[in-house]
């Protein structure tokens, strides 16, 4: 079995997201778009909107500033000239993923639309007609929100524990529907999921598309190994979500297939599978803000052993605990996760807030910053916000705020 050192892995992880891609010359267009998904294959979504929402971010990550129309217009404002690129499913987590890759989930659809599913079953005790209503409203009026099925239908609000507390159950139900590819989003209103049919929204080849169970998840675990370079099975896995029994069965096809090649990392404690497409760069040259869901670093296991680095969102952890800040992004310098910022994006104020910046240990601190405060700027203005305000917390303000002005 072939070893790799730890720093060549790293460099082959980032390679495979995309940090070593030449920038291409010009505003990026729908070709760099295409580009980027050709290495992420997805793009979170996610509904926090303290500074940009996840999804807008890694293309900025990768091609620097670009209109955030292009992302719209491939994911939910199709034009004949620009047809649709992005179709919403849970992927990894709710996610933006290419029209083509829709039939690789069609297992599960099935599986969320199986009408045995708790789901399912407690919805159709409270209202047995519901799910056949919200599909014939939808076929009538759609796209259209939750909000104005819920008008158009009634749906009582049901409270309880778990993640779908004090929904109505018209919204319920469009959430089951979506989860069994019943229906889709055919666009959205503000961050408003309007709800739509599959079939007038994809493409007749694609809806006729169903490949088997074994042969999609295969499909899928190949994908994330392009996505990641070198990996562990649990990180594959990660990828898009897939249960552990099916992760493992596809790797060991692929692996017979030499599509993946067993390897060991020094320095991981789990066997790693690198791509045979994999490709690993003698230096990188990165600077990149990271959104807490880039997929470089969205498996929190895999950036600790990637870039030493142990990262935690801390939304949910009270002000007076927190460690670094409220919606921190890490901070990629060549191949190295150097810093971690916590940004605000005030667009009343027309300021990026920066409560907070903090170096890496052992890392040189004047180039840090000095790197750091110029992707600031260039965040600020692809935001369009007139100034970057630097904060109090951290070891990087000093120097931030006197580079920043």
């Amino acid at each position: 079995m072939r070893t790799m050192s730890a720093e060549a892995a790293r460099r082959t992880a980032l390679a495979a997201q995309g940090f070593v891609d030449a920038p291409s010359a010009g505003q990026p267009g729908r070709g760099q778009l295409r580009r980027v998904l050709n290495r992420t294959h997805l793009f979170q979504l996610d509904s926090v909107n303290v500074a940009v929402r996840a999804h807008y971010m890694p293309l900025f990550s990768r091609l620097g500033a670009y209109d955030g129309r292009l992302l719209d217009a491939a994911a939910w404002n199709p034009s004949a000239r620009s047809p649709r690129l992005l179709v919403e499913y849970w992927a990894h987590e709710a996610s933006l993923i290419p029209v083509e890759d829709w039939p690789l989930l069609r297992w599960r659809m099935r599986e969320f639309g199986d009408p045995e599913r708790r789901g399912h079953r407690e919805l159709r005790e409270r209202a047995p007609r519901l799910l056949d209503e919200v599909l014939t409203a939808v076929k009538e009026s759609g796209p259209v929100g939750a909000g104005a099925l819920e008008s158009q239908l009634g749906g009582a609000q049901h409270a309880g524990k778990g993640t779908w507390w004090n929904r109505s159950d018209t919204k319920r139900a469009c959430e089951l529907l979506f989860a069994a590819g019943e229906l889709t989003t055919g666009t959205r209103r503000g961050f408003e999921r309007l709800y739509e049919l599959p079939e007038r929204v994809l493409p007749a080849d694609v809806l006729a598309s169903d490949p088997a169970e074994e042969e999609a998840v295969r499909e899928l675990v190949s994908r994330a190994g392009r996505a990641l370079g070198v990996a562990t099975e649990p990180d594959l896995r990660d990828y898009y979500r897939l249960s552990a029994a099916r992760s493992r069965a596809a790797v060991a096809e692929l692996v017979e297939r030499d599509e993946l090649e067993p390897v060991a990392v020094r320095g991981w404690s789990e066997r790693a599978y690198l791509h045979h497409r994999a490709r690993t760069p003698r230096s990188v040259g990165a600077r990149a803000l990271l959104a807490p869901f880039d997929p470089l670093v969205w498996c929190r296991p895999r950036t600790e052993r990637l870039f030493g680095f142990r990262y935690r969102i801390e939304i949910y952890v009270p002000r007076d605990r927190r460690e670094y800040g409220y919606y921190v992004f890490p901070f990629l310098l060549d191949d190295r996760l150097v810093a971690r910022v916590d940004l605000k994006a005030d667009r009343r104020s027309g300021a990026l807030r920066v409560p907070g910046a903090f170096a890496e240990p052992g890392v040189e601190t004047g180039r840090v910053a000095s790197e750091l405060a110029r992707s600031l700027r260039e965040m600020a203005d692809w935001l369009d916000l007139g100034e970057v305000a630097v904060g109090e917390h951290g070891d990087l303000v000093r120097e931030l705020r006197a580079l920043l002005g």
